[in-house]
């Protein structure tokens, strides 16, 4: 298969849907000669934050030497960005080269009349296979969705894991309360191990402490009530922990916590295996982290801010961004989101804060309608127009921008990685 067909071949297993569990692609990865198996991780899971808490951690352990294996989900504009080198994405024609050899195995398996790999359990190999070619020291490794029946956990105990914030999410697969959906999460702690986790609330942080128990694993809460934050600006964010300061150039007062989460986690590697990370390389990395499509600045005249807010928790802290970063300024808006997230509850704490929307939409199946989202949005009394094309719905907030304008894109991820592509390409 050249780059194409392979990438046509991954997105043409999503017919095969979501099926939680081990046994498809453990069954998978034996034929492949186990390729996990020769590789040392820090898994992450969680509901928010995953990706910057590993953009964080993948940084600071490049800045102390690593060869390090970032493997994460979704993609925003090209596929290949879910399994990058020391940043770097997999090259095309590597990607058409593993794929190729693992259709073989998955076509042995059909043969054999085994369950058809999902497009995860096909990607999460493809992964594998790459960082073991690669020979990377580490990889961090985030959780598609869940964590006990991820494709991911198919690895042995990590030298840490990491649990983001818990929330609802993916009911339908999770469970309909934060204790269940804990318990997914927490599915990532093996045995004799290590955890880092973000506070949670408390019936989350009892599922998690239960779940160290049971593994005999160290449970290391990350001290994020004791961060103080010093400066806020577009630019980024100084705070201060335990008597150390530290600059970050993600926005948004949740990456303090997100930094400290990685922080937390680099310090117990550091205590407790080969791994040694410098206090320089953790300024560095943490200065350096970056995560595209999350409260990202793409260009300032006028300002245009993107953001992944894909749920409650995610538009809890754009809200708080916004009201923080651009008080007293003219918010306009582009809103594309999926129609089975907590719409009304998301609306509710962004559009308040704007003074006029441009309803859009994902290019996915499960989207909302931007007819159907006028509805919703125009009930705030907003001024609100539709322009299902995202590329004309940016060019309806420029034309609507003034002078002390602010344009926020928030929503879907799949709406925000094909505004980036739109954003950058404008002339």
């Amino acid at each position: 298969m050249n780059f194409q067909e392979a990438l046509d071949f991954i997105h043409g297993t999503n017919k095969f849907s979501i099926k939680l569990g081990l046994d498809n692609v453990n069954n998978l990865l034996s034929r492949m000669g186990k390729p996990q198996d020769a590789l040392q991780y820090i898994h992450v899971a969680g509901t928010n934050g995953k990706g910057s808490t590993s953009s964080y951690m993948n940084q600071m352990l490049m800045a102390a030497g690593y060869k390090v294996g970032l493997y994460t989900s979704p993609f925003l504009e090209v596929f290949n960005e879910r399994m990058r080198v020391n940043n770097e994405n997999i090259p095309d024609a590597l990607l058409a080269e593993i794929t190729t050899e693992v259709k073989v195995f998955i076509d042995q398996m059909v043969v054999e009349g085994l369950n058809h790999p999902t497009e995860f359990e096909i990607v999460t190999a493809i992964a594998f296979e790459y960082f073991k070619r690669e020979a990377v020291d580490i990889v961090v490794l985030e959780v598609g969705m869940g964590g006990r029946l991820d494709s991911t956990n198919v690895i042995s105990t990590p030298l840490i894991s990491v649990i983001t914030p818990v929330d609802l999410d993916h009911v339908e697969y999770l469970g309909d309360t934060i204790e269940k959906v804990a318990a997914e999460k927490a599915g990532i702690i093996k045995p004799n191990g290590i955890a880092v986790v973000h506070l949670q609330v408390p019936e989350a942080m009892a599922v998690v402490e239960a779940a160290c128990l049971q593994t005999e694993t160290k449970l290391i809460p990350a001290p994020t009530t004791e961060i103080q934050v010093l400066e806020v600006s577009d630019h980024g964010t100084t705070f201060e922990l335990q008597g150390e300061r530290y600059t970050i150039a993600m926005l948004g007062e949740h990456q303090t916590r997100n930094a400290t989460v990685a922080l937390t986690a680099i310090k117990a590697l550091n205590e407790t295996t080969r791994f040694k990370v410098s206090n320089e390389a953790i300024h560095t990395g943490l200065s350096r982290a970056i995560w595209p499509g999350r409260m990202e600045i793409m260009r300032r005249e006028p300002l245009v801010l993107i953001d992944g807010a894909h749920n409650l928790h995610g538009a809890k802290g754009l809200s708080k961004a916004v009201k923080t970063l651009f008080e007293g300024r003219h918010i306009v808006a582009v809103v594309g989101i999926l129609g089975d997230k907590d719409v009304s509850g998301m609306l509710s704490e962004m559009i308040p804060l704007c003074h006029t929307v441009i309803c859009t939409e994902p290019d996915n199946p499960r989207k909302m309608t931007a007819d159907k989202l006028k509805v919703q949005v125009s009930a705030f009394g907003v001024e609100t127009y539709v322009a299902p094309v995202i590329a004309e719905a940016y060019e309806k907030a420029l034309s609507l921008a003034k002078s002390d304008s602010v344009i926020v894109l928030f929503g879907s991820l799949y709406m925000i990685g094909a505004a980036r592509t739109v954003i950058k390409n404008h002339k």
